[in-house]
Order: C-alpha cells, then sequence, then structure tokens
C-alpha cells in the first residue's frame, strides 16, 4: 500500500542514469535522412524522428522514465536532473555525495510516505463514511437481511442442498464489485469455479456462505470491517463495501480436499 516506498535511492539512481540516452539525442531530420537504397530512415525504422536504433532505445528508456516520475512530478526539477545527468555521465565533480545522496532518498522517500498515507486516511475516512450511509439505506429494502455482524444479504436463488460449516471449503461462482458498480474480482470471467477454504477468506464470505445451501445464489453487501478494511488492495481501496453476488455450487468436505 505504499508504493512509493518500493522506490530505493539505488533504484532511482538507476531509472535516472538510463533516462540520460534521451537527454543527449538532437533532432532528427528525417527527410534529410537517406538510406542507400534512397528510403527515407522512417521508412526503414517505421517510426518517424528515431532513425537509428540508439534513438529507439533512447526514446523507449526516456518514456519509461517519464512514466515512473511522473507520479512525483511536482517533486521534481526536471532541468535539475538533466544536470546531474548530464555531470555524472560526463565523468564531472557532481554536488552531491553518495553518503548525501542516500540521506536525501531516505528523507524523500519517508516524506512521500507520509504523503500518501495521508491520502489513505482521507480516502478510508471518506469511504467508510460513504459505506455506513449505503448500508442503512439498504438494510431497509424488502428481502435484505442484516446479520448481527452487520453483514447484509439477499436470497437471489434458494438452494436445496447442504449448508458449509466454518471447517469446509467451497466451490462458488461470484462476482464482485464496489458500490460505484466497478468490478474488481470475477470467477465468471476466468470461465471457472473457485474452490476456496472458508478458513482462509475474508470474514464476511465466511459467514455468508455458511448462510447458504448447496444450489443457491446469494447477494452480499460487506462492511469494510468484515472485508479489507483499510488493509484494502490498490484495486478496491480502504474501507470499502463490497458487493458480491455468489453461487454455492458445492461443499468440499476437509479429508476430500486431501
Amino acid at each position: 500500500m505504499k508504493p512509493f516506498a518500493r522506490t530505493t535511492a539505488l533504484t532511482v539512481a538507476m531509472l535516472l542514469a538510463l533516462s540520460a540516452c534521451k537527454a543527449e539525442q538532437k533532432p532528427v531530420d528525417v527527410s534529410a535522412d537517406k538510406t542507400e537504397a534512397g528510403k527515407t530512415a522512417t521508412d526503414k525504422t517505421g517510426i518517424p524522428g528515431l532513425a537509428t536504433e540508439k534513438e529507439q532505445v533512447s526514446y523507449t528508456i526516456g518514456m519509461a522514465m517519464g512514466k515512473q516520475l511522473s507520479e512525483i512530478k511536482d517533486e521534481v526539477n526536471l532541468d535539475t536532473v538533466v544536470k546531474a545527468l548530464r555531470t555524472q555521465m560526463a565523468g564531472e565533480k557532481v554536488l552531491v555525495t553518495d553518503e548525501q545522496a542516500q540521506k536525501i532518498m531516505q528523507e524523500f522517500g519517508q516524506k512521500m510516505q507520509a504523503k500518501q498515507i495521508a491520502k489513505m486516511m482521507e480516502e478510508g475516512k471518506l469511504n467508510q463514511e460513504k459505506g455506513d450511509k449505503f448500508l442503512a439505506e439498504n438494510g431497509k429494502k424488502t428481502g435484505v437481511v442484516t446479520t448481527p455482524s452487520g453483514l447484509q444479504y439477499q436470497v437471489m436463488t434458494a438452494g436445496k442442498g447442504a449448508k458449509p460449516t466454518a471447517a469446509d471449503g467451497v466451490k462458488v461462482n461470484y462476482k464482485g464489485t464496489l458500490l460505484d458498480g466497478k468490478e474488481f474480482d470475477s470467477s465468471y470471467k476466468r470461465g471457472e469455479p473457485a474452490v476456496l477454504p472458508l478458513g482462509g477468506v475474508i470474514p464476511g464470505w465466511s459467514e455468508g456462505l455458511q448462510l447458504m445451501q448447496v444450489g443457491s445464489k446469494y447477494k452480499f453487501w460487506i462492511p469494510a470491517k468484515l472485508a479489507y478494511g483499510e488493509q484494502a488492495p490498490p484495486m478496491i481501496g480502504p474501507n470499502q463495501v463490497l458487493e458480491f453476488e455468489v453461487e454455492l455450487l458445492d461443499i468440499i468436505k476437509p479429508n476430500a480436499a486431501k
């Protein structure tokens, strides 16, 4: 959940060094660059403005660097970055020692980490408020049941089979979405059911599946505290209420799994 913290001083230094190739390139007049056969360099390479392999590689490295640094573009001065690149690659005396560079990047990493945490906390607060409001209204709807834990469910199709226990595994088809309708997971799209142990899933799933009979299909609304809470994957976000449609296809007993 802290993407910038993974970028060490060494990683940044390596990435910046790679972009020097792009920094050293000059504009190419493609129209004036002819091959032996009379074809333009663009005809030969298929990429306008990049007549040689060196230029193509340099530009590609620059693209990668731009993508990497775009996340912190407000924190860096591009002219200073290029100045340091030219100095370093020319073998001239740099303004910062290796020890100073390491300290600078450590402090910068801590700053960006704190910034990211603050952003996540604010996002989590807003998601929690939105989720609480949704659940309060959703629980009033016909057919929606709220359990003592706060889990909400609705029976879409009633089954007639057995119910799993907390020690069992289950074979299910499911689709998971956020409250805005964004889908983040689906066994349907993978083309095969999932087999999962109820002891290894989020609490809302473990509780909800034990309410179901084989052959049934339920819709669940799982509060953040019964889902991923503040530690949710980036594709979900902190303190999100999760909505699932789940079909219970079969129960997998522990001895059968072995």
